[in-house]
């Protein structure tokens, strides 16, 4: 069972964040292993698991970029530590932005950052805030994919300014 089917929601990039927090609580009412104190050893077993599954696709579902990275691995595009080439034109755009992290301040910094993210979304806006898992073509999910490794490479720069 994925999140999506554990959730009772359709497959989607953008969760409804309404509809998930309802289906959690119920969830949680249903599996949380508080309730199954007095049970036996295997039941406690599995609510403990369902509590832990249920908590961990809540985590997932409700960060965009997560949530991107799961519906990847659903689809059989994505791998666990998977390594990525991104285009060459990217990483000297990357290169250029971090020669400029050392130059400026932070604040102009981190909105040179989101420029460029907000750049990268409009080339997969279409995909993401309408997503149809059973239309979607091969394409369009290989397009997001480098969306997300490459949001993924600026978050990187991001971290290192905060060291």
């Amino acid at each position: 069972m994925n999140y999506f089917e554990l959730f009772d929601l359709p497959v989607s990039l953008l969760t409804d964040r309404l509809a998930l927090a309802k289906k959690y609580f119920e969830l949680q009412k249903q599996y949380h292993p508080d309730f199954y104190t007095q049970a036996d050893e295997a039941e406690q077993k599995e609510a403990l698991e369902r509590s832990s599954l249920v908590n961990k696709a809540l985590k997932v579902l409700q960060q965009p970029d997560q949530t991107i990275q799961y519906v990847l691995q659903l689809k059989g595009l994505l791998t666990e530590n998977e390594p990525y080439k991104l285009p060459p034109a990217f990483l000297m755009e990357m290169m250029e932005l971090n020669e400029k992290l050392a130059a400026e301040d932070t604040v102009t910094f981190k909105l040179e950052v989101a420029a460029v993210e907000k750049e990268l979304y409009v080339e997969v806006k279409d995909t993401i805030e309408k997503y149809n898992d059973t239309g979607i073509s091969t394409e369009k999910l290989l397009k997001l994919k480098e969306y997300y490794f490459k949001k993924k490479y600026l978050q990187r720069i991001l971290d290192r300014m905060d060291d």
